[in-house]
């Protein structure tokens, strides 16, 4: 499937392994291009749920494409009330997040922009999640086990936390792991 992509050298500017495993679940052929250090600042004043679009489509602007080139950028947010997630910056921090999401229900946000040097589509995906309660002891062993500082608000949906503590998911499942596959699959067979 996707036979159009042929024509293309497809690049996945992203660090994730998820996003890897996702778009090789997809069998879709690429290579991985990141370019470290971009700045990823928002205007705060941004409506918060265009803010993992707003970021996706920063990625993409930092590459220049050469023809037959195609890029796919992506960035995933936790929304819980009015605070946008992203990284935690230490365990502390994780701890934060994850207890702030503990008994809640919060939006997983990603943004994705696929383009090439005639062509640009960016969209976003909302995934709504659920936490049971979880203790501090629980919210501890999981840090210190799994160690999510590379994911959105601090946790991965993959892991032993999602298995224990996510009550209930409203939308797409592999949005929550960082990219919406069923939405870029559409959106792949237009170009």
């Amino acid at each position: 499937m996707l036979d159009n992509l042929n024509k293309y050298d497809i690049v996945l500017a992203s660090n994730s392994p998820r996003r890897r495993e996702l778009l090789a679940g997809l069998g879709v052929k690429f290579r991985v291009e990141t370019i470290k250090g971009l700045d990823e600042t928002y205007d705060p004043a941004m409506p918060l749920n265009e803010v993992a679009a707003f970021l996706s489509q920063l990625k993409a602007s930092a590459y220049t494409l050469a023809p037959g080139e195609l890029i796919i950028t992506a960035d995933t947010i936790v929304l819980a009330g009015d605070e946008v997630m992203g990284k935690p910056a230490d365990r502390d921090d994780a701890h934060r997040m994850l207890r702030k999401l503990s008994g809640c229900s919060h939006e997983v946000i990603t943004g994705v922009t696929v383009a090439t040097q005639d062509k640009k589509v960016t969209f976003s995906n909302v995934t709504q999640v659920t936490f049971a309660a979880m203790t501090d002891e629980e919210i501890y062993h999981y840090i210190d086990t799994y160690a999510p500082f590379d994911k959105a608000g601090a946790y991965g949906i993959q892991e032993w936390i999602g298995y224990m503590g996510v009550t209930g998911i409203n939308g797409c499942f592999y949005n929550v792991m960082g990219l919406p596959v069923n939405h870029l699959y559409t959106v792949l067979k237009e170009f």
